[in-house]
């Protein structure tokens, strides 16, 4: 059965054969007429028939109907020809040398010529017709490939040669000059990019990719603000290392919907490597809160400077476990690995588990972060956030821990929140450490995190899954943002500078309108605002802010060694009798489980929390 797989498909051999016989039949007629000989049915028949065998058996040894017409290329289309011609010749030396009839040279260049470009006319005919009727029945995306560099005409083959893609390149889009208005292997090139938008309203465009890999996430975020404007559904190919690393070269499969990153609207900040591995390599570290979002990534990029030991606290067990394993995943047995269950709100568990591992490293990460929850909630924000940081700084001091870090964010500023004054007060107890241990107490604070837990843009993209509406708190609020890994990079490098008692701050650039971010997110998704897609205004939710704040004022700012972080200035020590003070006016606030009270207690510990302005 397997031989019989090599044999030609019938209907191409089929349609061949009915070709070489026909034209056998017009060469004989062209040529006799042409002589004026007498036709004589027993003479031509031969003509006819013993070229066609001659042929088949050419074709035969050279294979060619072993190849899937559907994807031939030159080499294919050659062989058919040579294998028509050779025939030809075949059946021209038996007539000379074996057979009584003599034919002439003429007739068989007459024949092979009509069958030759008769079989190509047809399997031209069938491609093309194969391949509208594929278009029309697979409805394809019409698409538009900004940048006609090397990335997006290998983009552009890969698209053509692949069967199950389901896009029609329509035109390229790009800024040089020498391109523009001409054409790519039958591709239109159309230009410049930022008028991206005049261009497409012309054209039946549906999707669009970037693929110019090089860009500059400055440049990147103007030509996303350009393809904002319109209702085109946009795609990113990422850096040529990615590609390499992640897809095999496949271009097509390394094309990716945006991401949090292209939503930033700045360059993303990255730190010295070479420092933070120095600074981690061959340590005990701690992570409490690793399995969250912050923290999680805080142990991948730990894992990779070869700690002598990561452990990893949390009390939420399934986080926890999926950061253990896919670190196990990656690392195997190179990785000294430890995951412990626990709350830092129990002290005595707390002072155990320092007691086990005696960390040299402590990034403090666990906290509740949900503003509404928390304003809902004060005793859990106290309970987790104050108290849980307390026990975990004095289990630092006593354990002799050579840094500890805090986990800190820009609601901590001004406070309007109860979170954020719980937050604050954490920033407080590490401040009131500088005089009183060995311990390197820093705190690290930043904005919104975009694809944390909670965080506004996974919650826009379900919204606008599902139709909408996208709900905002309201179109006059602005708020910081940087990614997960610039968060994890922030912690660890503040980590890694020499300093005490100091609260780090990050260079996040301007604050992002939200309802912009919203707008810009629906369209690049494909739809358009308030049409498709509505948004809704729903209200400052309690505690929260219009205008978020990073620092107290810009003048209290100290430059350090690397321009993208800042030390803010204390203005005066924190005592830690103060901080004991406080410590025992919010124990007896929570015992009276009164949640005015509570809040009363914050407001005259925190002497910057504020009621929100609206």
């Amino acid at each position: 059965m397997s031989k019989l797989r090599k044999y030609p498909k019938p209907s191409v051999f089929i349609i061949d054969s009915v070709i070489i016989i026909l034209a056998n039949v017009l060469s004989v007629f062209l040529f006799y007429k042409s002589n004026l000989n007498p036709v004589d049915i027993n003479q031509i028949l031969p003509h006819i028939f013993l070229p066609f065998l001659c042929i088949v058996i050419c074709q035969f040894f050279l294979k060619t109907y072993q190849n899937v017409w559907k994807y031939a290329e030159q080499r294919e289309y050659l062989l058919l020809c040579f294998g028509v011609i050779a025939g030809y010749m075949l059946y021209f030396l038996i007539n000379y040398f074996i057979l009584e009839y003599k034919t002439s040279l003429i007739f068989a260049v007459i024949a092979s010529y009509i069958s030759n470009l008769t079989m190509l006319l047809v399997r031209f005919i069938s491609h093309i017709y194969n391949k509208k009727i594929k278009s029309i029945s697979n409805e394809k995306i019409s698409l538009a490939i900004v940048g006609a560099g090397s990335a997006g005409v290998l983009l552009m083959e890969e698209i053509r040669h692949k069967a199950s893609s389901n896009y029609k390149i329509h035109c390229f889009i790009d800024d040089n000059p020498e391109k523009i208005g001409k054409k790519i292997r039958g591709i239109k090139v159309y230009g410049p990019i930022n008028h991206f938008e005049e261009i497409v309203k012309s054209l039946p465009i549906k999707e669009v990719i970037l693929a110019i890999p090089s860009l500059s996430n400055e440049r990147k975020d103007k030509i996303l603000k350009t393809f904002s404007k319109t209702n085109l559904k946009v795609r990113v190919l990422p850096d040529l290392l990615s590609i390499l690393h992640d897809s095999e070269n496949n271009l097509l499969a390394s094309v990716r919907d945006l991401n949090m990153d292209d939503l930033l609207g700045r360059d993303s900040v990255s730190f010295d490597e070479k420092e933070i591995k120095h600074f981690l390599d061959h340590k005990v570290i701690m992570v409490t809160g690793g399995g969250g979002s912050i923290g999680s990534e805080l142990c991948r990029q730990i894992a990779k400077s070869n700690p002598a030991k990561l452990v990893i606290v949390d009390n939420y067990e399934n986080n926890a476990y999926d950061i253990q394993q896919e670190l196990i995943n990656e690392y195997s047995e190179k990785l000294n690995l430890y995951v412990e269950i626990a709350s830092v709100q129990d002290k005595e568990k707390v002072e155990e588990i320092f007691k086990r591992y005696k960390p040299q490293i402590v990034f403090h990460a666990a906290a509740h972060k949900h503003v509404p929850f928390m304003e809902n909630c004060p005793d859990e924000a106290i309970k987790n956030n104050v108290f849980g940081t307390y026990n975990t700084v004095q289990a630092a001091d006593r354990f002799h821990v050579e840094k500890f870090v805090l986990i800190s964010t820009d609601k901590a500023v001004n406070p309007t929140s109860i979170m954020g004054a719980s937050k604050r007060m954490c920033e407080m107890i590490i401040q009131s450490m500088k005089k009183v241990s060995k311990t390197d107490y820093v705190a690290v604070r930043f904005g919104n995190v975009l694809g944390s837990n909670g965080s506004v843009i996974p919650l826009f993209i379900r919204q606008i899954e599902h139709g909408g509406p996208v709900t905002i708190t309201d179109k006059r609020a602005y708020r910081y943002f940087m990614t997960i890994p610039e968060a994890a990079q922030l912690v660890l490098r503040a980590g890694s500078m020499a300093s005490n008692s100091e609260i780090y701050v990050l260079d996040m650039g301007h604050p992002v309108n939200i309802l912009a971010m919203a707008e810009k997110l629906i369209r690049l998704l494909g739809y358009t605002p308030y049409t498709e897609i509505p948004i809704k205004e729903i209200g400052i939710r309690p505690g929260e802010k219009l205008y978020e704040e990073l620092l107290m004022k810009e003048e209290e700012l100290t430059k350090t060694e690397n321009h993208k972080i800042y030390i803010e200035r204390q203005k005066e020590d924190i005592e830690q009798e103060e901080i004991h003070k406080k410590i025992e006016l919010l124990k007896e606030a929570l015992e009276s489980k009164d949640t005015n009270i509570i809040k009363e207690a914050l407001k005259q510990i925190i002497p910057t929390f504020r009621e929100p302005k609206i």
